[in-house]
């Protein structure tokens, strides 16, 4: 198992930088992620397409890479999780966690024993089909195992400190839509409320010393949030950067014709 660079980023008390792909799982985005310098990547299964057959794809590509692949899995079951991680994963990120309890359940689903009971599997896909000592692969695969939980509701704001709390939990990641929306203030991410319940979260990651990750929409936005304590960002979806850049471009050339 390759070294999870996300987490080793965190270490060194820089900010690691990540991308989120929903659409264009496509066999040379690895190594054009890493061209860009990218620490980690969240592949999404969640909102898209992807199945575990594209996942188990994506892993192994980017095993040749030394961008950290996470991926975000479509609900806070046990084969979701399981799966994608002994696909070659880094790291999960389970979507609008609300309580304790699944934040446990999570845990339990992506650490190995003593810390959870996760099923093994040797020489698999996760350890590049290679022998090794077991102890020795279990502790060291549990330290390098991101577990990622988004906060996206006013419920997973009030528990966030006891969900922060939780022994295997690395990061924090506010959903900002659906939180500002469960808020019935969907999109405004200035509203005084919900700055409130942001900081809230923010100050749960930093009470037990978690990272505390968001996308932004532009450099204002993230400039904003690391000044409020974030510490990991990711730049935006990649259908929305292709789409945007696809769009200037073809404006810019009308303007050309006419």
């Amino acid at each position: 198992m390759k070294p999870n660079r996300f987490k080793k980023v965190l270490a060194e008390n820089k900010i690691p930088i990540g991308h989120m792909v929903f659409e264009f799982t496509t066999r040379n985005l690895a190594k054009i992620l890493e061209s860009a310098d990218l620490d980690f990547v969240v592949i999404d299964m969640e909102h898209g397409g992807n199945s575990i057959e594209t996942i188990a794809d994506q892993m192994a590509w980017f095993k040749s890479t030394t961008v950290a692949p996470v991926v975000r899995v479509p609900f806070q079951e046990y084969h979701f999780i399981a799966r994608v991680l002994d696909a070659g994963a880094l790291g999960v990120m389970i979507p609008n966690v609300k309580d304790v309890d699944t934040a446990e359940q999570v845990v339990q689903a992506a650490k190995y024993a003593p810390m959870g009971s996760r099923g093994v599997i040797m020489a698999s896909a996760h350890a590049d089909f290679k022998k090794s000592q077991p102890e020795q692969f279990f502790k060291y695969s549990n330290e390098n195992t991101s577990v990622i939980i988004q906060i996206e509701s006013l419920q997973g704001v009030e528990n966030a400190e006891a969900i922060a709390s939780v022994a295997g939990v690395d990061a924090l990641w506010v959903g900002q839509f659906d939180l500002s929306q469960s808020m019935g203030m969907p999109g405004d991410f200035e509203n005084p409320d919900f700055l409130e319940a942001f900081k809230k979260v923010i100050n749960a990651a930093k009470a037990n010393k978690l990272a505390m990750i968001m996308q932004p929409s532009n450099p204002q936005q993230a400039q904003e949030w690391l000044a409020m304590g974030v510490n990991a960002l990711s730049y935006h979806g990649d259908f929305y950067l292709y789409q945007s850049a696809l769009r200037r471009g073809v404006e810019q050339l009308r303007d050309l014709s006419n």
